[in-house]
């Protein structure tokens, strides 16, 4: 692994647990400001969710169906300039730490003035469909 594949995997480790914590608590506000200003969720069975407004809309509307907890574990980040691109597992639990979902995704990460955002946001779901 190179130094700067290692410094970024660092960085966007540390980024995703400020936003694990955020989730966690519930400050929407501050999950969305973790995206870039025109950054997009694709959820799987949804349209694109564009922009940060639209993104916490979409967060905080998970929250009140009851995922309490989110675990992100990165697999691996590689830097291309003022891009990275994130392969990780994720984990949903229930306030009484309940599995809800667990799966797979891909975030685009941006350079926006210094700092790393998440741009692009994709993941899928590892169970099989109800």
């Amino acid at each position: 692994m190179s130094e700067q594949t290692s410094d970024i995997r660092a960085t966007i480790e540390g980024i995703t647990g400020g936003f694990e914590s955020a989730f966690v608590s519930g400050d929407m506000d501050k999950v969305a400001e973790f995206y870039t200003e025109d950054g997009m969720l694709l959820p799987a069975g949804s349209d694109f969710i564009k922009g940060r407004q639209a993104i916490k809309a979409y967060w905080q509307y998970a929250i009140e169906m009851g995922i309490k907890s989110l675990k992100i574990d990165i697999l691996e980040v590689d830097q291309h300039q003022d891009t990275a691109i994130e392969m990780s597992k994720y984990t949903l639990g229930s306030i009484d730490g309940q599995v809800l979902d667990h799966g797979k995704g891909i975030v685009i990460w941006k350079n926006v003035d210094g700092n790393w955002k998440l741009h692009r946001d994709i993941w899928t779901s590892s169970l099989a469909p109800q």
